[in-house]
């Protein structure tokens, strides 16, 4: 009898094993989606070079001003350098290091472990040992708590979003933190394993939200020397800075000295970068690029011009019309008004030649649904909305038709003039009416001179099929209160895209954001296919059914023609003296600028 119970229990047991939860065990590294690209013993990330010299001095420049130094805060105008996408966490280290040679996936900096479950319920992160902020005092799990807080009451509203999903947050042991979500979240454990670390001993809490320029305490390779209001900054090597040699870190931080300085205006900008007061020019002008490098020091060879191919997700850059106005409801007239920007003419004729135009939320990435026909499973996951895809769409993406470039092509206004009609539309008097005699008009709501010209090109355009475009100009404050109110027919705006978009898209295509004022749902879109897409991507596990569920979502929104797609630019543009170097290989997030160095001759 005690025999055959004990088989019962043993066989319990077993099932509980076989269909509970996995068990979680603390690793090295964390990714979005599947496992890691490196394993535990990997020595340096594979786009660095790991024999980098250390030494000398590089001379960023950044154009406009700053009044702040504290980068975590709302108030004041922080200055670049400190926390930086661009240039660098160079002052404060996160818990753990992104590598920019995958998706997202995170490997150890001040956290050499983390810990999470199968459904990401929770995140644990063991800091390592070593940790030390630049006041040599160590990074303790307290620490971890404070900032967490602090920048939950105190800081950038964006911190507030994620703290707001912690249930609790708990010591665990002597180095180990444990962070228990109100509900499972696939990327919170790697959000908040991106959280800067701030000092409890050191930050003054009372004023933490108040502009600053006295230099902050962090735990990163720099430490803040001095600071010239407006003008510039300077960050010196902290010799003693304890991550330098963890295989993260191995090959980044190369100089000693990094000094950025501001100015007015990017013509000035680049004349300093002329005479080698700045060595290096991240340059966004097309016409600049092509045009604007034939000085001196570019023919001796001293000043190099490169082109960085990436793999990064285009965004969305176009003109959103408004879906809560009632003629942009009718997506048969969104779709004519998206068919009909020349982005032939405007690319010769404003653009250099130089751009691509956008014709998916993702483009020029392998999220994109741009050329590749509808998968077995995207169709399944579209399968309980058929209209949300047009039929062009699901076979191939959207493509967009194509002008002459000549700005008169009239075979291009035909297809336009097409869609239109089968709108409902049609031209009496010369001007474009709908079935009930209403002329077409609207207005396109620019924030100062941003887009004019592109504004303009698309108003030519329609101007010629008997449709009244105005174009308004309004000043900062102004275009902020409209935007917030949703109080406009048509404005230019740039959607960024990552190689991993997650729950930022319900705030910017979820149906719940629709009326929620504040948030990016520009264009009123109350989608329920897009709404279940959102869904399936932010549950999805590996890397091949998050693509699937993403091209699903990229079909809906194009099809939805909510945005005119303008365009972007599939490469990375910087200019640098030859006194600068970098590694050879460019991971899939383009350049690196914390991993090059300085050579002199």
């Amino acid at each position: 009898m005690r025999r055959s119970l004990s088989a019962v229990l043993a066989g319990l047991l077993c099932l509980a094993g076989a269909f509970g939860p996995a068990v979680a065990e603390p690793k090295h590294a964390i990714a979005m989606h599947g496992e890691p690209a490196l394993p535990a013993d990997f020595k340096h990330f594979p786009y660095v070079n790991p024999d980098a010299p250390k030494g000398g001095r590089i001379d960023y420049a950044w154009s406009g001003t700053f009044d702040s130094i504290n980068p975590f805060i709302v108030q004041g105008s922080a200055a670049r350098g400190t926390l930086d996408l661009v240039f660098g966490y160079n002052v404060f280290d996160s818990l753990m290091q992104r590598s920019s040679d995958e998706p997202f996936t995170l490997y150890p900096l001040l956290a050499k472990t983390v810990e999470t479950d199968d459904d990401r319920t929770f995140v644990e992160f063991t800091l390592d040992e070593r940790a030390r902020f630049s006041d040599g005092q160590p990074v303790t799990p307290e620490d971890v708590i404070f900032t967490i807080e602090l920048l939950r009451d105190k800081g950038h509203p964006r911190y507030a979003v994620t703290a707001k999903k912690i249930g609790k947050m708990e010591k665990v042991g002597e180095r180990g933190l444990r962070i228990t979500f109100r509900q499972p979240d696939r990327e919170l454990p790697l959000i908040l394993g991106l959280m800067p670390i701030l000092p409890k001993q050191a930050t003054d809490a009372e004023r933490f939200d108040k502009s600053t320029l006295k230099p902050m305490i962090g735990s990163g390779p720099y430490r803040l020397e001095s600071v010239r209001p407006g003008d510039s900054i300077t960050l010196r090597r902290n010799p003693d800075y304890w991550a330098k040699d963890i295989p993260s870190k191995v090959g980044f931080d190369n100089y000693d000295e990094i000094r950025l300085t501001y100015f007015r205006d990017e013509n000035a900008m680049f004349e300093a970068f002329k005479k080698g007061l700045v060595d290096v020019f991240i340059d966004g002008s097309s016409g600049r690029w092509k045009h604007d490098y034939d000085f001196a020091a570019v023919k001796r060879g001293d000043v190099v011009q490169e082109t960085f191919k990436t793999q990064l997700a285009s965004g969305m850059f176009g003109f959103v019309m408004n879906s809560r106005r009632p003629q942009f409801q009718d997506r048969a007239l969104r779709e004519a008004l998206v068919s009909l920007f020349d982005f032939e003419w405007a690319n010769r004729s404003l653009l250099s030649s130089a751009y691509t135009r956008t014709k998916s939320f993702y483009d020029n990435s392998e999220l994109s649904s741009f050329e590749r026909p509808a998968s077995e499973a995207e169709k399944a996951l579209l399968a309980p909305f058929p209209d949300a895809v047009t039929p062009e769409v699901m076979a191939n993406g959207w493509r967009p038709p194509a002008s002459d470039g000549s700005g008169r092509d009239r075979d291009f206004l035909r297809v336009g003039f097409d869609k239109l009609k089968a709108a409902g539309y049609t031209i009496e008097d010369g001007r474009m009416v709908d079935k009930n005699g209403a002329p077409l008009a609207f207005e396109v709501m620019l924030k100062g001179q941003d887009s004019q010209q592109l504004a303009m090109a698309w108003q030519q355009t329609l101007a010629r099929l008997g449709i009244d475009v105005t174009i308004r100009s309004v000043d900062a404050a102004q275009y902020q209160q409209r935007l917030n109110q949703f109080d406009f027919d048509v404005i230019a705006f740039a959607y960024p895209s990552s190689l991993s978009p997650g729950v930022e898209q319900v705030a910017r295509w979820g149906s719940a954001a629709r009326d929620q004022q504040g948030t990016w749902n520009f264009a009123g879109a109350a989608n329920p296919a897009a709404d279940a897409l959102i869904d399936t991507l932010l549950k999805a596990r590996d890397r091949d059914s998050f693509i699937q569920a993403v091209r699903a979502y990229d079909r809906v929104l194009m099809s939805g023609s909510y945005v005119v797609p303008l365009y972007f630019l599939p490469e990375q543009w910087v200019a640098r003296w030859s006194r600068i170097k970098h590694p050879e290989k460019t991971p899939i997030y383009g350049y690196q600028l914390p991993t090059w160095w300085r050579e002199e001759k």
